[in-house]
């Protein structure tokens, strides 16, 4: 690589807001311990094979907070020392992987470093020395179980949806279906739209990438087959259940979509009441009203439910329609590990369940695969004030959740009145509002307090009082922030003043209410109790068995 275009990668990586799991910043400024560097191999190569890298990258001479390049002495001396790495990463790694190449950038800040490390193979995970590592968030951790076994089962790992209906014909797709994928590949191919007249079906679909030579693939009965067509894929299922529930739970109707997708989507999407949601007025900040949801929004989450079904599973796409929120779930891991990945990166998805199904959805103008469709959901329900999707990926499914209302007022009016707000700032938010904070890495909460956006304590953030003072809502502050510990101590020292003795349950009916609302009951209480331990360690109070007296006038 010539230093044209390693100065050019360097600058890529430094401009980025901070480390990834596959970037490494490190001082090293004459060494760093040869253990730690084959365990940043480990993890940075794994970390790269589940993110659908090619590479990834550990620096020497970069300041990792701040990024500034502060230059490294790592083996100096001579190339040869340095490429010697090599060999000695190879002796302690799973199938002798080392480096792709080890490359020096002499520059007026200092000498720098850049070791591009190769993606695990796939199938393979790279340990050092034996240990599987891998990186959570920035930080180096043991391989956890479910990356390791995502990794290791890519050898065995074939796309479900691109295998042949051997018995299946044209015949068994839908006409209507047929009609259908001819327009919207039409619509997504303009430049194409006179050819396509003159195609036969077999044609069409071979160029839509639907079949394979003619041949009617899993993913052809899927979005275009014929309801009785479903028995092709079995022990696979091509249904999506739509069901209606009242606030209690109570289910009040549903109904079961089957094949051709194609068409069934806006079948599905008919069924979805999508009412009006009236704002309370506060002079000009929220419209009149809105659509509780939308329809891109609807759209998207379904498809994306068809796209990446693990239809191996054998198992059904549920969509749920509560008074005020939509679940859509389907089943099998979510792939990019986690949503912020997805938002952040804002890039196509390098890996897919099924990229046949994907691809064939893609050119019929389904599915959005340059990478912009969940932070699309994301934006839509931003300017609504309503909260941010949520996704649960727990019980080998993933469960998308799309609120349409407002949950938090403070919320809502901060998202109108900064604009200028980034949308992972407002996933952040989200996150304190549903208190999710542990969910927080210290440096998101850093970054939002240091734009004052809130205040309060670990794990007990809440939204700041320059916000609340701005968005006139002084009174719900200090509801949220409560009393301090001084003003608590007065109210326990006055009680016993008046009326010489107390239990702490009556100090509890007294300050519960007064303390924080972002404090649980337990949490509450324990305050209550910290409090009178720290009167009686000030020699102002004691207790006589469960009684607590004055021992001071």
């Amino acid at each position: 690589m010539s230093n044209q275009k390693l100065q050019f990668q360097l600058n890529r990586l430094l401009s980025l807001p901070s480390e990834t799991e596959v970037i490494e910043f490190k001082e090293a400024k004459t060494s760093l311990d040869f253990g730690k560097i084959g365990k940043y191999f480990s993890a940075l190569s794994n970390e790269a094979n589940l993110k659908g890298k090619q590479d990834a990258w550990l620096v020497f001479g970069v300041e990792d907070k701040h990024k500034n390049i502060v230059g490294t002495q790592f083996r100096s001396s001579s190339r040869f020392y340095l490429d010697k790495l090599k060999g000695e990463i190879a002796n302690k790694t799973t199938n002798r992987i080392t480096f792709i190449e080890i490359h020096e950038l002499l520059l007026p800040e200092g000498r720098v470093v850049m070791f591009q490390i190769p993606a695990a193979p796939k199938g393979v995970p790279i340990a050092w020395e034996g240990h599987y590592y891998g990186r959570d968030g920035q930080e180096l951790s043991p391989l956890n179980i479910e990356e390791y076994e995502r990794i290791r089962q890519q050898a065995t790992q074939t796309d479900w949806s691109k295998a042949i209906c051997e018995d299946a014909t044209v015949e068994d797709l839908d006409p209507k279906a047929l009609l259908k994928a001819r327009e919207n590949y039409k619509s997504k191919f303009p430049e194409q739209a006179t050819d396509v007249d003159t195609w036969d079906d077999i044609t069409f679909l071979n160029k839509a990438k639907v079949t394979i030579k003619g041949q009617i693939t899993r993913a052809a009965i899927l979005l275009l087959g014929k309801s009785e067509s479903e028995h092709f894929i079995n022990p696979a299922e091509a249904k999506i259940r739509w069901i209606l529930k009242d606030n209690k739970g109570n289910e009040k109707d549903y109904s079961i979509f089957n094949c051709p997708f194609l068409l069934e989507v806006d079948k599905v999407f008919n069924k979805i009441r999508n009412l009006k949601y009236r704002y309370i007025r506060d002079n000009t900040l929220f419209p009149d009203e809105v659509d509780q949801y939308e329809p891109f929004v609807i759209r998207e989450a379904i498809n994306n439910c068809i796209a990446h079904q693990d239809y191996v599973l054998g198992g059904r796409i549920n969509v749920v329609e509560k008074e005020d929120e939509l679940i859509f779930t389907n089943l099998g891991a979510f792939i990019p590990l986690n949503i912020e990945n997805v938002i952040k990166e804002n890039a196509p998805q390098e890996t897919y369940r099924n990229p046949f199904l994907v691809t064939a959805m893609f050119n019929l103008k389904m599915v959005d695969t340059i990478g912009s469709g969940i932070r699309r959901m994301f934006n839509y329900q931003r300017i609504r004030f309503f909260p941010m999707p949520e996704y649960d990926f727990s019980d080998n499914r993933v469960k998308l959740t799309i609120t349409g209302k407002v949950l938090d007022i403070d919320y809502a009016k901060v998202l109108a009145r900064y604009p200028a707000l980034s949308l992972e700032e407002i996933i952040w938010l989200d996150k304190i509002v549903k208190n999710k904070q542990k969910q927080l890495s210290s440096e998101e909460v850093q970054k939002l307090k240091s734009k004052k956006l809130i205040e309060g304590r670990k794990p007990n953030y809440f939204i700041s009082a320059t916000i609340a003072k701005a968005t006139g809502e002084k009174a719900d502050y200090f509801k949220r922030r409560g009393i301090d510990d001084g003003y608590c101590q007065k109210i326990i020292i006055e009680y016993l003043r008046k009326f010489k003795e107390g239990k702490r349950e009556d100090f509890e009916r007294i300050l519960l209410d007064k303390l924080p609302d972002v404090l649980d009951i337990i949490q509450k209480k324990n305050k209550i109790k910290n409090n009178l331990q720290l009167l009686r360690k000030q020699g102002y109070i004691n207790i006589k068995g469960k009684i607590w007296i004055m021992s001071k006038s």
